[in-house]
């Protein structure tokens, strides 16, 4: 996170709603990404995070995206990235390259076979994401 938050003080009644509304928060994030992982991994054979990375190539132009922009936009560690990308790309659904220009910049790309697994599960993904976040 860029730069620092200043720290104010605020009244307990302030202090008591602003946590409970981030209990509240990570309680919807749980109870999705749960039902998430759970409806992708049974009827698609993968799970939440790898069809994230999945659906942020997708919405690349050309399906490419360099390691690092890829980093910034998913909500996953560095690591757990590297790991996810790993996994997708033993499936062959995803491939990783060097940069022709730079050859410290690493492309990942998705695959025709990652592109079909991508479309067969969003319907799902999207669905859910409907029925707990839609209304």
């Amino acid at each position: 996170m860029s730069g620092h938050v200043k720290i104010r003080a605020m009244s307990p009644t302030r202090e008591a709603a602003l946590v409970a509304r981030w209990r509240e928060v990570l309680s919807c994030y749980s109870d999705l990404s749960c039902a998430l992982d759970r409806d992708l991994q049974e009827r698609h054979g993968i799970g939440m995070s790898d069809f994230e990375v999945l659906d942020l190539l997708m919405s690349a132009d050309g399906g490419k995206v360099r390691m690092q922009e890829l980093g910034e936009r998913v909500y996953l560690s560095q690591s757990a990235l590297s790991r996810s990308v790993a996994r997708l790309e033993k499936r062959g659904l995803v491939t990783r390259a060097m940069c022709d220009q730079d050859r410290r910049a690493l492309f990942v790309h998705c695959t025709e076979q990652g592109r079909t697994l991508h479309g067969e599960a969003c319907p799902t993904h999207r669905a859910l994401l409907e029925d707990r976040l839609g209304g």
